[in-house]
């Protein structure tokens, strides 16, 4: 999957040729090209590197946390191949250690506690792969890849199947694991007499979640959801959460700031 990605990115921005590279560079002409970390940041991403370029040498790994002017990689080849490629390649690394960064960030702001953070499925579409890839370098836990692969019933799942305990009793059929989102205390109680394995509760305040919790009493496991910020994840961690998830990790995660030189062999 992350080759077509990466295919499909760089015929996206070539096209028939890179025009400007072609009229200005000698075919023949050789280069040394060299990424570097312009902040601080968590790698991510370097397998798209690996992709892209023959000749690379790489002097860090996925999930290495970097100081601001650190050299990431040095790659060996043509000039107009570089010039070819540093677009997408910056792409890809610069979104991709993003997300690494603030999975790290979030990571470490609970790492007092025993609640893990998860991810989600709030992804670029088709980068599902690669941002979870990275979101795991920083530290968090990965949550489901898709809807195939874990049960997770939601409120318009409930609506439709007619209930919190019907669903949870057609769920059973399945034999995953079940996971269901509750948005009151009468659901919580429903869901804990089906014998739900996993609770997902949302928007709540940190005061709520703790009193809601405490109630359920180990009875399953619980994750809390809903606008959880840097600034507010460690209250929501205290309050005995097994599991946080934030799909900001992936959705509104900032590009960081990765250059490519490049110099003459």
């Amino acid at each position: 999957m992350a080759n077509n990605l990466i295919h499909l990115a760089l015929t996206e921005d070539i096209g028939t040729g890179d025009v400007t590279s072609n009229a200005c560079v000698p075919a023949d002409r050789r280069a040394t090209g060299v990424f570097l970390a312009r902040e601080q940041l968590v790698l991510a991403g370097t397998e798209v590197l690996a992709e892209i370029y023959d000749d690379l040498e790489l002097n860090h790994c996925d999930g290495d946390a970097l100081a601001a002017n650190t050299v990431i990689a040095t790659v060996q080849g043509t000039a107009r191949d570089f010039l070819k490629y540093e677009r997408t390649a910056l792409n890809f690394l610069q979104r991709l250690s993003g997300v690494a960064t603030l999975a790290r960030q979030f990571a470490e702001a609970v790492a007092h506690t025993n609640c893990q953070i998860l991810d989600t499925r709030k992804t670029t579409p088709g980068f599902r792969q690669l941002e979870k890839s990275a979101a795991a370098c920083g530290g968090v836990t990965n949550h489901r890849m898709g809807l195939y692969d874990a049960i997770l019933i939601k409120n318009n799942h409930i609506s439709a199947a007619g209930g919190v305990t019907e669903a949870i009793t057609a769920a059973r059929t399945s034999a995953m694991p079940i996971e269901i989102e509750v948005r009151t205390e009468s659901e919580l109680d429903e869901a804990l007499a089906a014998n739900a394995d996993h609770l997902l509760l949302d928007n709540l305040t940190p005061e709520e979640a703790k009193q809601w919790i405490a109630k359920i009493n180990k009875r399953a496991k619980v994750e809390l959801s809903g606008g959880i910020t840097l600034d507010t994840v460690a209250a929501y961690a205290e309050t005995g959460a097994d599991f946080v998830s934030v799909g900001a990790i992936t959705h509104s995660a900032r590009a960081v700031d990765i250059s490519f030189k490049l110099d003459l062999a």
